[in-house]
Order: C-alpha cells, then sequence, then structure tokens
C-alpha cells in the first residue's frame, strides 16, 4: 500500500465519482498522481502533481518527458517508483502499470528521485561509502565461483 503521509495529501481532495467522471470523458488516458522522493535532494518539485497520461505511453517515454521536465542534467539517473516502492520496467506501458498497480482511489502514484551518477561531483561522505562499497564488492567477488 501507498505511504499513509503521501495518500493523506491527495485523497481528502479527491473523490471516486470525479475520478470516474474523467476516466468516462478520457477513456485513454490514467490518471497520475506523481511526487517527489521526500529525501530527494537534486531535483525540483513539480509545478503540478495531477496528471492524465495516455495509456499506451512507455514508462520509458514518460520517464524522457519527465526529465525533460524537470531539466535534469545528463550526469543525473532518474528513478520512478510506483505506490513509493516498486521501480516497473520501462518497456511496460503506463496502462499496463496501472491495471497492476493502481489505488483504490483510481489513481496511479509514481515517486521520482534521482542520484547523481556517470561521473559527477560527490560530497566526500558519498566518496567514502562509494569506496566502502567498491571495496566490499571486490571482496565478496574473490570469493565467488567462475561460470564455465
Amino acid at each position: 500500500m501507498l505511504g499513509s503521509d503521501i495518500r493523506s495529501i491527495y485523497i481528502s481532495d479527491i473523490k471516486k465519482e470525479e475520478i470516474m467522471a474523467i476516466k468516462d470523458r478520457f477513456p485513454s488516458k490514467i490518471p497520475v498522481i506523481i511526487h517527489k522522493y521526500q529525501k530527494d535532494h537534486f531535483l525540483p518539485v513539480l509545478d503540478k502533481s495531477k496528471f492524465l497520461i495516455p495509456g499506451d505511453m512507455s514508462m520509458s517515454h514518460f520517464q524522457a518527458i519527465l526529465r525533460k521536465r524537470l531539466r535534469m542534467s545528463n550526469t543525473q539517473a532518474l528513478y520512478l517508483l510506483v505506490n513509493e516502492r516498486t521501480m516497473m520496467s520501462l518497456s511496460l506501458t503506463i496502462q499496463e502499470v496501472y491495471k497492476e498497480h493502481a489505488q483504490p482511489n483510481g489513481f496511479l502514484y509514481i515517486t521520482y528521485a534521482a542520484q547523481e551518477a556517470f561521473g559527477a561531483r560527490e560530497d566526500s561522505e558519498s566518496k567514502k561509502e562509494t569506496i566502502q562499497l567498491l571495496s566490499a564488492m571486490n571482496a565478496t567477488s574473490a570469493t565467488l565461483p567462475l561460470l564455465k
């Protein structure tokens, strides 16, 4: 289920009848609420959070539109989480994701977050964590058998 803090922001002003009216008026569109991950410090908040997205749009196309709208640099990776916990395949359509993950109020909730990547500037704490992770990975890989 979706986190109660995010749900409380939106559910109070959304009525199921309104969603049904929207779906009747725009049958090929999917009602989506998009919000920034609370701990993300890289990306801005979108100017609006409720969208009607064509059901046949792929998640990768949707991600590209979000990247442009957020004015992301090429060194940032964009992550999309459905219901704050599931990363969906970018080859799926919005309709496929909606069928599996729509909330009872009729909306699909998508959270976006970024991570600096691909040689981007890092602070010293991030560098320490990266070095520790790489060291742990090297130690682990030395003990794994090779596949033939």
